[in-house]
């Protein structure tokens, strides 16, 4: 048998009337403030969606943001080039090389899809908005307004503290560790090759090399010095 619900407290009549009266003169009583735009520059979000900035580099021509952009206001053109083998024997592959990529914003319902699908974070968001026309044609940004876009770009916002590392950096800097430790391994290994090896023995019939300089007193120009023998003093 289901629990009978609660008494609810008997509502005054009137009462949304006052509230709403109540929000109505709260309002009136606040300092109207006027942005003084454009001679006054809004305070925007970093993260605001004003025009989408496009990296290049970072495009592999997936098609995948033409494909899921609900306006269809994306337009891409690309063509295919053979790459020689990065090794002798290897065999020749293909790659797309991006031709177009334009952005049509006079479609563009500012949705982010397309920056959401990316793969390989070409797509970018900028805050600047102040880009409008006179002509509709002109809000179809090709792909060099779009690189402009993207030094607009901010700065992500920085990791928490106690957050994981991304696995990217952790593989960089699990590999530069390895590296460092062979090369700490390969120097220690060195030196101790130089310290085990054989020293050179002085010759078997007693005799010494020096290695100097002597003056010639006629002259006062340095000469080398000769090896002394020992027998010399006995003869």
């Amino acid at each position: 048998m289901a629990e009978p619900l609660p008494p609810t407290r008997p509502r005054i009549p009137g009462s949304g009337l006052a509230k709403g009266l109540a929000v109505t003169l709260r309002t009136m009583t606040k300092k109207t403030v006027t942005a003084q735009y454009p001679d006054a520059q809004p305070e925007l979000p970093p993260r605001s969606r004003g025009v989408i900035g496009l990296f290049e580099e970072n495009c592999t021509v997936c098609m995948l943001c033409a494909r899921e952009c609900p306006d269809w206001c994306i337009y891409i053109d690309s063509h295919k080039e053979t790459v020689p083998p990065a090794a002798p024997g290897g065999r020749e592959r293909s790659r797309n090389v991006l031709d177009r990529f334009a952005i049509d914003f006079s479609l563009c319902m500012y949705c982010g899809i397309c920056i959401e699908v990316c793969p390989f974070d070409a797509l970018f968001w900028s805050p600047e908005f102040e880009y409008a026309e006179t002509d509709i044609h002109e809000l179809t940004h090709e792909r060099d307004k779009l690189r402009e876009w993207m030094w607009t770009v901010p700065a992500p916002p920085a990791l928490d503290p106690g957050a994981e590392e991304p696995k990217e950096l952790a593989a960089a800097r699990k590999t530069a560790d390895k590296l460092a430790a062979e090369a700490a391994t390969a120097a220690e290994l060195a030196a101790q090759t130089a310290e085990q090896a054989p020293q050179p023995e002085p010759p078997a019939d007693g005799t010494t090399t020096t290695t100097g300089t002597t003056t010639d007193p006629t002259t006062g120009t340095p000469e080398p010095s000769k090896p002394s023998d020992p027998q010399d003093g006995a003869s």
